[in-house]
């Protein structure tokens, strides 16, 4: 039966230094290459081994791909990288300190922005150092400025529909190396979540999820592998 593994990468930078980061490249910290081996190891001991795989176009998810394919000896494996499987545009917070952030416009406001369903943060500001817009990777694309929780998964389920899907259908074994609103984008979509519940879900670090499908593509409960 085909089985889809969803990974957030590991720990960042930018996620110890409790900073937004959204579509700003940073890389994985010590902990986070540790978390990304882990969890390849943890395939491998419970031989659940993909046979195709996604990522997005950030360095972050790419390396904890690469990093969990290499404990499973599966560096061979084909990938497949696309922007829409990108982390959430946080526009004019990427950069920030989070506590800063909050003690500037107060809890209130900045818990709006991290965890309301369809408010998007501020406009990134186009003379922002932060902008991906003028990185090769993105040459052709129409970059956002910032993104609600609807508008990353208004970018995510359409990727899945055309892209992903039609490949677990072929009875592949398929991975997706990705980020926390991007990987919640699908678990949304998979687990039937409603839009108020969403935004409560956290998807930690390193830790394989996975779905079985059924014969008529139909997913069974979502379920951590560390725990089958």
């Amino acid at each position: 039966m085909p089985k889809l593994i969803l990974v957030r990468h590991g720990q960042s930078q930018w996620n110890l230094e409790n900073r937004f980061t959204g579509w700003w490249d940073v890389d994985l910290t010590e902990k986070g290459v540790a978390e990304a081996k882990a969890a390849g190891a943890l395939m491998k001991e419970k031989g659940v081994f993909p046979t195709v795989c996604f990522t997005s176009y950030q360095t972050r998810a790419i390396k904890t791909l690469n990093l969990a394919l290499e404990e499973m000896d599966r560096l061979w494996l084909p990938v497949i990288k696309d922007w829409r499987l990108n982390e959430r545009h946080y526009g004019g917070l990427t950069g920030l300190d989070k506590q800063e952030t909050r003690d500037k416009h107060g809890d209130e406001q900045v818990h709006i922005w991290r965890r309301s369903f369809d408010t998007p943060p501020p406009p990134m500001e186009p003379s922002s150092k932060y902008d991906p817009g003028a990185d090769p990777r993105y040459e052709g694309i129409a970059v956002p400025n910032t993104e609600s929780l609807k508008l990353t998964i208004e970018r995510v389920l359409p990727y899945w529909e055309s892209d992903i899907l039609p490949v677990l259908r072929s009875g592949e074994t398929v991975i997706i190396s990705a980020h926390g609103n991007s990987l919640r984008a699908l678990v949304k979509h998979l687990s039937n979540i409603s839009d108020e519940d969403i935004t409560g879900l956290e998807i930690p670090t390193g830790q394989p999820i996975v779905y079985d499908f059924d014969h008529d593509m139909v997913p069974g409960e979502r379920y951590y592998l560390k725990d089958s």
